[in-house]
């Protein structure tokens, strides 16, 4: 009954959220920025609630906490140091400042005005739309193992339920309430992190006690689960890599500077943001690393032989945690995947009708047609969402490494370069883009999908210590080979240049004064 009240005035927070902010999504740019007019709190809580979701609470923490030990809060560590600290010094303001200069609403926007083309604003868009639905299904997918385990409702039914909230609060409400709708979620987020882990801890006897246990776990070197750099540094690294540099080239994410007030706003944001991910990103991967002290390995492994990562941390909360606190649990998870879905589906259908809807009308498209439109489209990429959730062999890790391996592998570097380089090229852009998808596809078609199992096998029976069948590690490698590719390509056609030489120098004024 606890469980089921806490949840209820939850949802009823978050519809009643929504119904407030519609009155005031009158044109696009409430819709999608919240008139450009979000403060420092609002905007560094938007930021850390899409950054963490049910997706490192139950399916990276458990994964890597089960792999790596305590060492996976590393992870959590560059999460903050990275993903947000740096991120928000290096590309909040000139962010900030470029894109309102561009007026431009969406990355493919920013893109065609910062690169003066339209074909790598549609190319982008594609990019957006497509590897978007993944990273929503992961999400759903967590969020729905939890629920399941939480309530006994049939995983199917979680996932259409949740999907319908998110779909009531965004299509209502838009920008304004995903960030207020934010606040209120990272701060159940905060509290509820800090109580699951002293719990977990508490129920085995304390701190030292637990990592006593944990060093007693056969591994291989001994004691590896308990130590400091846990027993495989090197794919701990790609796991950093990707979770973290990801946050840069990500629309969603980097969709919050746009948004943000001014340049205090950043200011205060940065720390707000940086103290917001260790405690939520840091505390969940410590958390996950002592899960081999509630869960045996007998208990996840399933009928075909693979281990169910995603139901690590469930079956951990469901060991640790005093029943009267799992509502609490719930409220904290579905606040940290809510978020994140309402970030992922507002991108998504804002880039579809902005950058390849709304060109397509000669006479445009008036800009309450195109918030009705988004609207409808937030359904539709709900919808395909769940269609891939239902799905309940794929992991969560996997379907958001794919995503984040071709979204960031394509943008992280020409969208980072081009706002502190004028020598960037349009060829170095489309380099960028093939890479990044390129890399990520062939990746998930050789090894994730299973279609090459004996390949699977012989890569797997080499042994290396770089794990070439992650996804994670396939999308890492991506990023960096983006950040190499663009200047050096750029290097190669600066030729190009010269019929833009008088454009780009009008679009870099705005850092002029």
């Amino acid at each position: 009954m606890v469980k089921w009240i806490t949840l209820a005035i939850y949802l009823a927070i978050m519809t009643g959220i929504g119904i407030y902010c519609r009155k005031k999504t009158a044109n696009v740019d409430d819709f999608v920025l919240g008139g450009r007019n979000i403060g420092a709190w609002f905007t560094a809580f938007a930021y850390g609630t899409s950054y963490f979701s049910a997706v490192v609470f139950i399916g990276y923490a458990g994964q890597f906490g089960w792999q790596f030990g305590t060492s996976a809060t590393w992870i959590g560590i560059g999460n903050a140091i990275i993903g947000s600290m740096l991120v928000w010094i290096i590309l909040g303001r000139r962010t900030r400042i470029m894109t309102q200069h561009l007026k431009v609403s969406t990355m493919p926007e920013f893109f065609e005005k910062r690169y003066n083309s339209k074909g790598i604003k549609i190319c982008a868009a594609i990019i957006v739309f497509v590897f978007l639905i993944p990273y929503t299904a992961s999400v759903y997918n967590g969020l729905s193992r939890l629920f399941e385990m939480a309530f006994d409702i049939d995983y199917s039914y979680c996932i259409i339920a949740m999907a319908v909230l998110t779909a009531v609060y965004v299509i209502l409400g838009g920008y304004m309430a995903t960030a207020i709708n934010d606040f209120v979620q990272g701060i159940i987020m905060l509290g509820g992190i800090i109580a699951v882990v002293v719990c977990a801890l508490a129920n085995k006897g304390g701190l030292f006690s637990a990592i006593h246990k944990l060093k007693e776990i056969p591994a291989t070197p001994e004691g590896a689960y308990g130590s400091i750099f846990g027993p495989d540094p090197v794919n701990l690294l790609g796991v950093v890599i990707l979770t973290s540099l990801g946050t840069w080239g990500l629309p969603q994410m980097i969709h919050k500077f746009y948004a943000v007030k001014d340049d205090n706003a950043i200011k205060r944001g940065t720390v707000i943001s940086t103290i917001f991910a260790i405690v939520v990103s840091g505390g969940s991967y410590f958390l996950g690393g002592f899960g081999r002290l509630f869960v045996t390995q007998e208990e996840i492994t399933t009928v075909s032989g693979k281990l169910a990562y995603d139901s690590i941390i469930p079956k951990l909360l469901e060991t640790a945690i005093p029943e009267v606190l799992v509502g609490i649990v719930v409220v904290l998870v579905l606040s940290a995947s809510m978020s994140t879905l309402s970030a992922l589906v507002l991108t998504s259908s804002s880039t579809l009708i902005i950058d390849l809807i709304k060109p397509r009308f000669k006479n445009g498209l008036g800009e309450k047609n195109q918030v009705f439109l988004m609207r409808i489209f937030i359904a539709v990429f709900i919808v395909l969402s769940v269609v891939i959730a239902l799905n309940p062999n794929a992991y969560i890790t996997t379907l958001m490494s794919i995503s984040w391996g071709a979204l960031s592998g394509a943008f992280l570097a020409p969208f980072m370069y081009g706002l502190f380089s004028k020598k960037i090229t349009k060829p170095a852009v489309w380099t960028s883009f093939i890479a990044g998808t390129g890399i990520t596809i062939i990746h998930m078609f050789l090894f994730s999908l299973g279609f090459f199992p004996s390949l699977t096998e012989k890569v797997r029976s080499l042994g290396l210590s770089f794990n070439i069948l992650s996804p994670i590690n396939a999308g890492a490698f991506a990023m960096i080979m983006g950040l190499v590719l663009v200047p050096v390509v750029s290097a190669f056609t600066r030729k190009s240049l010269k019929k833009d030489e008088a454009y780009v120098e009008e679009v870099f004024t705005c850092y002029k004064g």
